[in-house]
C-alpha cells in the first residue's frame, strides 16, 4: 500500500511541477490533492529524509527521487499480449508513456494483425513471443488475452524471462514466485461499487 501511494503522491507532484509550483509542505500536498497529511509525511519517512524545515519539500526534487524509488527514472519496455478491444485501448492509453512504460511489441493469434505496425510498434504471432521478448530485453508484459489463453501465455512469458505480468486476463494464474503478478479484474471492480449501491442503509 505504501508503493502504490507514492504513486500518487508521485502524480501529485507532476501536477504541482507542471503548474509551476516551487515547493509544498504535506500539508498543502494533502489538502489539495484529498490526501493524508501524516500518512504522506510518515511515507515519505520510511524511504529517507526529503523535507526542509521552514520550507518543506522541493517539488521537483521530490518527485524526481520518488521516480527513482519507484524504478520511474528509466525507460522500461513492455510487451502486449493481444490486440483486440481491450489491447487496443491500453496500447493507445498514454499515461503509460508519460511514467515511462513503452510498449514496444504486440503480440497477438490473428494472422490479419500480425506483421504489421501500430504507431511503429511491431505487431508479432504469439509463437515469436519467446524469440522477440528476449532480443529486445523485455521485463514487463502487460496480458489482455481470454481467460482460456491465460495460462498458456503466462507460461510462456515466464519462459521468455517475463519477471513482472499486470493481468487483464478474468483467470487466476500459477507463476513462479520469483515473478511479479498483478491482476486487475474490471469485473471484480464493478462488483464492489454495486455491493455499496445495492446494500441496505442499515447494513
Amino acid at each position: 500500500m505504501t508503493i502504490r501511494r507514492l504513486s500518487v503522491y508521485t502524480r501529485c507532484l507532476l501536477q504541482l511541477e507542471e503548474d509551476g509550483v516551487k515547493t509544498v509542505s504535506s500539508q498543502e500536498l494533502a489538502e489539495r490533492f484529498n490526501l493524508n497529511s501524516a500518512q504522506v509525511r510518515k511515507d515519505l519517512a520510511y524511504f529517507g529524509e526529503f523535507g526542509v524545515r521552514g520550507i518543506g519539500y522541493y517539488v521537483s526534487g521530490l518527485k524526481a527521487e520518488l521516480q527513482r524509488i519507484l524504478g520511474l527514472d528509466r525507460e522500461w519496455a513492455v510487451a502486449l499480449v493481444g490486440f483486440g478491444n481491450l489491447g487496443s485501448a491500453l496500447f493507445h492509453y498514454k499515461g503509460f508513456t508519460r511514467q515511462g512504460f513503452r510498449i514496444a511489441a504486440i503480440f497477438d493469434e490473428d494472422p490479419a494483425k500480425v506483421a504489421r505496425e501500430v504507431e511503429s510498434t511491431p505487431i508479432f504471432s504469439s509463437r515469436e513471443l519467446g524469440r522477440e521478448i528476449k532480443a529486445r530485453g523485455i521485463q514487463i508484459a502487460i496480458m489482455a488475452v481470454p481467460a482460456e489463453a491465460a495460462q498458456p501465455v503466462a507460461d510462456l512469458l515466464v519462459s521468455a524471462g517475463i519477471r513482472a505480468i499486470l493481468n487483464f486476463a478474468p483467470a487466476r494464474l500459477k507463476i513462479p514466485k520469483d515473478v511479479r503478478l498483478k491482476h486487475v479484474d474490471l469485473s471484480i471492480e464493478l462488483e464492489t461499487l454495486s455491493f455499496y449501491l445495492a446494500k441496505p442503509s442499515s447494513r
